[in-house]
């Protein structure tokens, strides 16, 4: 049954990396839920409850990345604080109106649009725009850091 659980688990967890960088799949929702069922499998035999809630604080760090990343990126090439939180209702918006390819789609919209409304030139509000996309690129970095560590602290414990 452990083997049944390891191998299932570790499926999970390669399509939750791919879920993050082809953002189709929930990927680290998919790699924490790789490890309960690793836990459910086995009885919980090697991870405790502790384990399971580290986990949850860094599955919440991942979640948070997605819009911080994007308002870095956002602030980082000039943008205003309108631009900022352009980025992040464009996301949610962009989710919802595009599905996954709005969390690229959404931000740089949402970005671009709020700078345009405070006035700001076409050219300037498109690079705040791009400002956002990299700080959201360099958001998938880091959520995919995060998750490796997730998962190698995973095997360290089994």
């Amino acid at each position: 049954m452990e083997t049944t659980a390891l191998i299932l688990s570790i499926i999970l967890f390669i399509a939750g990396l791919l879920g993050t960088i082809l953002p189709i799949l929930p990927g680290a929702v998919l790699i924490y839920g790789g490890m309960l069922l690793y836990g459910f499998m086995t009885k919980f035999a090697s991870l405790d409850v502790n384990f399971f809630l580290l986990q949850a604080l860094v599955l919440i760090l991942i979640f948070s990345i997605d819009f911080l990343a994007s308002a870095a990126g956002t602030r980082r090439s000039n943008g205003s604080k309108q631009a900022a939180w352009g980025a992040v209702i464009g996301t949610i918006f962009g989710i919802i109106s595009f599905g996954p390819l709005g969390i690229v789609i959404g931000p740089f919209l949402g970005a671009v649009i709020a700078e345009l409304v405070r006035g700001i030139e076409l050219n300037q509000a498109i690079r705040v725009g791009f400002g956002t996309l990299i700080g959201i690129l360099g958001g998938t970095v880091l959520k995919l850091c995060a998750e490796i560590l997730m998962i190698v602290y995973f095997f360290m414990r089994i």
